[in-house]
């Protein structure tokens, strides 16, 4: 028996272990769920109760919350719980996007989808709002239960322009209210290009959110601007968590669980024991889906009012305030860039309108207006037909106005001798129209280009002036490219002229021949001059009012000898030889002044057209950084600076490099 004595104990304790390993141990922490992040929000008094709002963020699907379970605390003395609905009291949410230029058109596009998601996981009673910011901020779509109305702008923002967080929440803490459980979720990269007090506006924006109680949920989109110590202190200040959202998948997962934690709210009531006062420390514990969960927040009883504090055990809960949130700047007109839109499309339109309508006149209109041109002005041989309908209607109110506000004017008569001198069918009225829809469609188009805030007040006094110069200067090219060719073809025709002349054509018949053989502006200005000759007028007074039309001093001069050959006589044919010489040697000096000068212009064009070639490029590549001279004060002052110094270098290098002949 003794010999067996050990070897029995051996087996006894190789059963006894494999029965001990049989049994399964759990390892410290690792088979208990973690638990819930709980928050407390919305307390206030209610007939000496004290009521919030109970929120969990499980991080998946809605939890609900085990009533049985459920124990409150407030100070170190336990205190009976009860929980009601949280539909019964109201509930706002703001969503925040980011809209930057550094989000991009990929960013964008999963921040609509993810917010779709939100907007259909969110409970139907939450009403929510929209602010978005870039240059600016503001509210896109006021606290609403219209759920179709807030997709449609979530789906219409793009990314464009700097950042503008700070003021964003700003503006979600005042459109949210004072009272009622409240939150925000924010999708941002964490940085702010606007602010010119970083520190100040962000320490602002961090205290309105703690001191109104709102609850913060972040969504960290992950740019090359990210920023996520600046998104840490808004979850922190808003009692909420931050979600690292690394692709699409991750920002819809964020929104999800965002409004699920809405799903996951109880309103809660418990009386205070009135033998304490003033701080004390309100705990509620629990279960809820399986999971524990521990919310914990100040209450100051002596005041009946909620403040805020750090837990240790807690993730950092948040304690609403019935104090009113400081006020902040208004937030920016969302009207403008529709109203820019619609601008330039009545802009083009009536462009369009001007344009097209003299192709719909008939020949007979034509004739007639081309008759009525020789008449007085109390004449006409239209006022007793029928008027126009429906577009042709506006167009000849529209250009009616036009005469009236161009009558009178000192510069109507050189405008209108420009818009002849180039072989424009415009009438005044219509050349008024052309110059209105210019102003338009520049202001609009400009507005649009530079963006919002100061950008679009940059636009439109940058769009009014370019509307306002474009056309006249259009108007100008076109007229001397026109007179310019006629200058070309004068000596010809008269060496024509002179040939014809020698071989017995009288000068009207020397004058048809060349208006039927040359071609365009000299043929055109000649047939006239005939014309008006055949009813009455002189010739060579014809032929001077052929060069003030032009404004040709070669005309002139044509003019003047034909004048002179026929009051002393002599050899007219000799007479334009020698004139179409002088006009050919004049030409062939000016073009060697202009070749010996070509090196000078070519210089001043490159010099002006250099800073604007670089600003309409910038404005594509890096429009972030060429818009602070339209968003800040100091680049509005460059920007006015530099528009002046280069209008006098404009005209200080026309006056350099112009040589008279």
């Amino acid at each position: 028996m003794t010999r067996r004595a050990p070897a029995l104990r051996v087996w006894v304790a190789a059963i006894a272990l494999a029965v001990l390993g049989a049994v399964p141990v759990a390892a410290p922490g690792a088979a208990a769920p973690k638990p819930i992040p709980a928050t407390l929000s919305d307390i206030a008094t209610d007939a000496g109760d004290l009521t919030g709002v109970l929120t969990l963020r499980s991080g998946g699907g809605a939890v609900e919350v085990d009533d049985a379970s459920l124990h409150a605390t407030v100070g170190d003395d336990d205190v009976p719980l009860e929980v009601d609905p949280v539909t019964q009291a109201p509930r706002r949410a703001m969503l925040v996007v980011d809209t930057s230029g550094s989000m991009g058109e990929a960013g964008m596009a999963v921040a609509r989808d993810a917010a779709a998601s939100f907007l259909e996981a969110a409970p139907k009673d939450v009403r929510i709002g929209l602010v978005s910011f870039a240059n600016t901020s503001g509210v896109d779509v006021p606290l609403t239960t219209d759920r179709a109305r807030l997709l449609r702008s979530v789906n219409a923002l793009e990314s464009d322009g700097e950042t503008s967080l700070y003021a964003a929440i700003r503006d979600a803490v005042t459109a949210l209210g004072a009272s009622g459980d409240r939150s925000i979720l924010l999708l941002s990269d964490g940085g702010d290009t606007i602010a010119k007090d970083k520190a100040r506006a962000q320490k602002s924006a961090v205290s309105a959110l703690k001191r109104a109680g709102i609850r913060a949920e972040i969504v960290a989109f992950k740019t090359d601007e990210t920023d996520t110590s600046v998104l840490d202190r808004f979850a922190a200040a808003g009692g909420g968590s931050v979600a690292q959202a690394g692709d699409d998948k991750a920002v819809k997962a964020a929104f999800t669980a965002a409004a699920t934690a809405l799903e996951s709210q109880v309103r809660w009531r418990l009386t205070a024991p009135e033998t304490l006062s003033g701080p004390q420390k309100v705990v509620l514990t629990g279960t809820a889906g399986g999971r524990d969960f521990r919310a914990a927040s100040m209450v100051d009883l002596g005041d009946l009012r909620a403040s805020t504090t750090d837990d240790p055990s807690a993730p950092a809960p948040t304690v609403v305030t019935s104090a009113t949130p400081e006020s902040f700047a208004a937030p920016a007109t969302s009207w403008m860039k529709p109203a820019a839109v619609a601008a330039l499309f009545l802009g083009i339109l009536g462009l369009v309108m001007a344009l097209v309508a003299p192709a719909f006149q008939t020949r007979r209109a034509a004739r007639v207006a081309g008759v009525e041109t020789y008449l007085p002005a109390t004449e006409s041989l239209t006022r007793d037909r029928p008027k126009a309908s429906g577009a042709g209607a506006l167009t000849t109110s529209l250009v009616a106005y036009g005469d009236k506000r161009m009558e009178g004017r000192s510069s109507a008569s050189k405008t209108m001798a420009l818009i002849e001198r180039a072989d424009l069918a415009l009438r005044p009225g219509e050349w008024w129209v052309l110059r209105v829809v210019s102003l338009i469609v520049g202001a609009a188009l400009f507005m649009l280009l530079l963006g919002g805030g100061w950008g679009r007040l940059v636009g439109l006094a940058l769009g009014l002036v370019v509307g306002g110069v474009v056309p006249a200067l259009v108007l100008r090219f076109l007229a001397k490219r026109r007179a310019k060719k006629f200058d070309t073809q004068l000596p010809d025709a008269l060496s024509l002229v002179a040939s014809s002349l020698g071989s017995g054509f009288s000068l009207p018949q020397a004058l048809d021949a060349v208006a039927k053989d040359s071609a365009d502006p000299l043929a055109k200005e000649f047939s006239r001059a005939l014309a008006e000759a055949r009813i009455g007028s002189d010739m060579a007074e014809a032929l001077e009012r052929v060069g003030t039309r032009m404004d040709s001093q070669n005309m002139r001069w044509t003019s003047m000898a034909i004048t002179i050959q026929r009051e002393v006589g002599g050899n007219l044919a000799e007479t334009l030889r020698t004139t179409a010489a002088t006009i050919r040697d004049r030409a062939s000096l000016k073009r060697h002044v202009q070749a010996l000068s070509a090196e000078g212009k070519l210089s001043a064009y490159i010099l002006i057209a250099l800073p604007i070639f670089i600003f309409v490029y910038m404005l594509f590549v890096n429009k972030p950084y060429i818009a602070l001279l339209w968003t800040t004060l100091p680049g509005i002052a460059m920007c006015i600076a530099g528009a002046v110094f280069l209008a006098f270098g404009i005209w200080w290098m026309s006056k350099v490099v112009t040589v008279e002949v």
